[in-house]
């Protein structure tokens, strides 16, 4: 059976709920799999803390909860600080770059690693970049298919920041598989470029 748990974490105002919100539907509806969702807010809603937790299975989902993720998404400082260390041996993470200080970090994971913000902002929207993750996510992990993920973004989005929307998820899914043909897992281990050229 094929069953991964996920977290993302960032701060309020990231778009945090909406990357998995939108990797949750590309697997139920688009793949016809199943996800379930939790979320946890701080005390603010906009700049405390944020998370959302997201089990996906080609089986109906029978416990929703997530407390050893195999992949996890940070966003924030915070985020790294307080849920690296859950995070199973081997597993995923993929860090906000510019957001995040990686110190202390386990050598049992794998670490990737996105100037996501910077992306976003050069799109014209520093709002989209959960989206400039979220395709970043499905080019690392592979845990959700492309067509799926781009779907789900489609359905996920107001029609009039569909193209917007459309090209921050291919600007992170294009600089994912440009990472990995690289070899490298930080972005720090190629050559500097501007974000938005290295996702061609």
């Amino acid at each position: 059976m094929m069953l991964k748990e996920i977290r993302i974490a960032g701060f309020g105002g990231q778009g945090v709920i909406l990357a998995a919100h939108i990797l949750g539907r590309a697997v139920s509806i688009h793949e016809g799999g199943f996800a379930t969702m939790t979320q946890n807010y701080g005390p603010e809603a906009r700049g405390g803390a944020a998370s959302a937790a997201l089990v996906i299975s080609d089986q109906p989902v029978l416990f929703p909860y997530v407390s050893n993720p195999e992949i996890l998404v940070v966003m924030s400082q915070e985020a790294f600080t307080r849920y690296t260390p859950d995070l199973k041996e081997g597993g995923v993470l993929i860090v906000e770059e510019d957001l995040v200080r990686m110190e202390n970090v386990p050598q049992h994971i794998r670490v990737y690693s996105i100037p996501a913000t910077r992306i976003a902002e050069e799109l014209g929207k520093k709002m989209v970049l959960n989206v400039v993750m979220v395709g970043f996510f499905c080019a690392i992990t592979e845990a959700v298919s492309y067509d799926a993920c781009k779907k789900a973004v489609v359905d996920s989005v107001p029609e009039k920041f569909r193209k917007l929307n459309l090209d921050a998820f291919e600007n992170g899914f294009g600089f994912g598989k440009n990472l990995l043909s690289k070899g490298a897992t930080r972005v720090e281990d190629t050559e500097p470029v501007s974000v938005l050229e290295s996702a061609n």
